[in-house]
């Protein structure tokens, strides 16, 4: 450095260090609140007295133990079906996976602020063109040495740029468990709509059991000349298209089983779920269930973390237009012979600082800052978005489950009704006092009914499923 600066402007150098650092730091530009989203005190469709006028933000809390919300079903197999998916679903593994790159890519961000510590070695032949004869003589050189550079983070800009690799790497942590409570939530829906099936399927099985029975009845009655050959036609196409139905639902049954086996991260070759018989009701949803339990949504906490780290980057591109300082250090020996670079006569070093401004760049900086802006303003209508939607989806689900609620419970009277009806027409037909088309249409009235309350109760699953998942993972606040 003594060839580079005197000792006069070293002096004259430290004002201005002084007052660059006395300048403060480079900080992240804060958002305005105003443009956050908030969330209600009560979902509307479970409070009893509206409240107007009151809104509260909530800190996220998407790092809170939800547990095994889905014990609330209370079956076994549904527990083992998702301890299956938790440790061999694709998806959750690329999400782990990228959760790693995010955390890699911390860690070198928080190495560029340290010192680096780097060792160099050589030896060079050449020709000596300064030496003023010729031929040139040729001369051998050997270098052993160590090298120090160590940025100063001045303004923050290095700080600003952990902080957003650290923010990321939270975000990643949070898309993962984003990712875990889907995998949760698509596992026991897809089971639930595959026992939804098996119920179904037995339902109409019964109805082709039924209707052979009474076809084997018409043709009797119509070898004894009771009965025209219209009436055994039309039940045997009654027969005939509700075995065609009983054959979709087996269709159906097979696809919701082979998807079941991928989100468990199996072949669909190899998965099988033998029907068994099935008797479950959902469990009832508390009423007034608090807002505050969406800050453990972990896609919100991740749009969130999202918009911190967009904010921290803007930061950096803000501080590219001041300068930086490098401090820098080289130790070691050079000689011309190999056997005396390590002595202690051979010894060289060197210091320095380098504080360096660009004054024109034709616009490049600005352009990146302006940038980097735009996406800040794209984090942050993500994040508003991600939180409107959680609450409109929490809101769908609470407003579903109470009308199915209402469904089920008119349902169950017309199920109780078309028994009673299909009964009675039966007696009444074996007995000749109705005509086939009464029993028929009774059958089909009851067949209907029944199937329409198995999918009423598959709905209240699948509803149940997709409120917990709205949630966050479950309704305890």
């Amino acid at each position: 450095m003594r060839n580079l600066f005197s000792l006069a402007s070293k002096r004259s150098l430290t004002p201005l260090l002084a007052a660059l650092v006395l300048a403060g730091c480079v900080s992240a530009p804060a958002v305005d609140p105003a443009t956050l989203p908030t969330a209600p005190p009560a979902f509307k469709t479970t409070q009893s007295a509206p409240a107007e006028g009151h809104w509260a933000a909530v800190a996220p809390a998407d790092a809170a133990d939800r547990g095994a919300w889905w014990t609330v079903f209370a079956d076994p197999l549904l527990n083992q079906l998702i301890a299956r998916s938790q440790a061999q679903n694709t998806d959750l593994k690329i999400a782990a996976a990228r959760l790693q790159q995010a955390r890699a890519g911390l860690r070198t961000a928080d190495a560029q602020r340290l010192p680096q510590l780097g060792a160099s070695a050589g030896v060079s032949r050449a020709t000596d063109t300064t030496a003023g004869v010729q031929p040139y003589p040729v001369y051998n050189q050997g270098t052993a040495g160590a090298n120090l550079a160590w940025e100063l983070d001045l303004f923050g800009k290095l700080g600003l740029g952990s902080q957003a690799a650290e923010l990321d790497a939270q975000a990643s942590e949070a898309t993962l468990r984003s990712t875990q409570l889907l995998v949760q939530a698509q596992v026991a829906q897809t089971y639930f709509a595959l026992r939804e099936a098996d119920v179904e399927r037995r339902l109409v099985r019964e109805s082709v059991d039924a209707y052979r029975n009474t076809l084997k009845l018409t043709e009797r009655r119509r070898a004894a000349g009771d009965l025209a050959e219209l009436d055994v036609e039309r039940i045997r196409t009654e027969v005939a298209a509700t075995e065609s139905d009983a054959i979709a639902l087996d269709r159906q049954r097979a696809a919701l089983e082979n998807a079941l086996a991928v989100l468990l991260g199996e072949s669909a070759s190899e998965f099988t779920l033998p029907d068994t018989a099935w008797a479950a009701a959902p469990p009832t949803v508390p009423a007034g269930l608090p807002s505050a339990v969406l800050a453990r949504r972990p896609d919100v906490a991740a749009a969130q973390r999202g918009l911190m780290a967009a904010q921290a980057r803007l930061g950096v591109a803000q501080s590219a237009w001041l300068p930086d300082l490098t401090l820098t250090a080289t130790g070691g020996s050079a000689s011309s012979e190999l056997s005396d670079v390590f002595r202690w006569s051979a010894r060289a070093w060197s210091v320095g600082t380098l504080l360096s401004l660009p004054i024109f760049d034709g616009g490049r900086r600005q352009a990146n800052e302006d940038r980097i802006a735009a996406d800040a303003q794209i984090a942050l209508q993500s994040y508003r978005g991600q939180v409107l939607t959680a609450l409109r989806e929490v809101e769908d689900q609470l407003t579903s489950l109470e009308l199915l609620q209402a469904q089920s419970t008119v349902l169950a009277l017309a199920v109780k009704s078309a028994t009673r009806a299909t009964q009675l027409s039966d007696v009444r037909y074996r007995n000749g006092l109705v005509s086939q088309l009464d029993l028929l249409d009774a059958r089909r009235n009851e067949l209907r009914n029944l199937r329409q309350a198995v999918q009423i109760q598959g709905a209240q699953f699948q509803s149940t499923v997709a409120l917990i998942r709205a949630l966050g993972g479950g309704w305890e606040g």
